[in-house]
């Protein structure tokens, strides 16, 4: 089982419902709701079961998923940071989201680099993709420099947006 990653500022902690009232207000977020969509979560009981039903499954399944971006230094909880494997999508994404006040930070690109490497050196996968709506540039600038590649606009299943797909195959690197 995946324990928690270590890089040189954050921690990334697999997801749990101990970590109900942090999501609650992660899904709640504005930039959350704008580019990820409304996930209907209204109270702790609501994240709670979104990790129970969404995230620990696919944990349970392959040793991965969501993963709680920890600050060392203060032990807060500042954001996400996950490989997923997303219907409608041929093998693993990679996601993040980080709380306003902690973007721009490097935070993002730090947890993001670290699980490119896990799933490329330890997990055994040869590509991973991304995906985001053509409206998040910041999202896009960043699945850019982690060294994705554009490859076309995509629509996944039970999702009416249309959205941008990058790959990076490790052969890439």
């Amino acid at each position: 089982m995946n324990k928690n990653i270590e890089t040189e500022r954050l921690i990334l902690k697999p997801t749990d419902v101990e970590d109900a009232a942090f999501f609650l207000v992660l899904f709640n977020s504005p930039k959350w709701i704008e580019h990820i969509g409304d996930r209907n979560i209204k109270t702790e009981e609501d994240a709670a079961n979104y990790i129970k039903n969404k995230m620990l499954p696919q944990f349970e399944r392959l040793g991965f998923s969501n993963n709680t971006v920890i600050l060392k230094e203060s032990g807060e909880k500042i954001g996400s940071c996950g490989l997923y494997d997303r219907e409608g999508l041929n093998g693993i994404d990679i996601g993040f989201a980080f709380l306003p006040q902690f973007e721009k930070k490097g935070y993002a690109f730090e947890s993001a680099t670290k699980l490119l490497e896990k799933a490329f050196n330890e997990y055994g996968y040869d590509k991973i993709s991304a995906i985001t709506t053509t409206q998040n540039i910041d999202s896009q600038k960043l699945i850019l420099k982690l060294g994705l590649k554009y490859v076309k606009n995509i629509f996944i299943p039970n999702d009416p947006e249309e959205l941008m797909l990058f790959v990076l195959e490790k052969e890439m690197l």
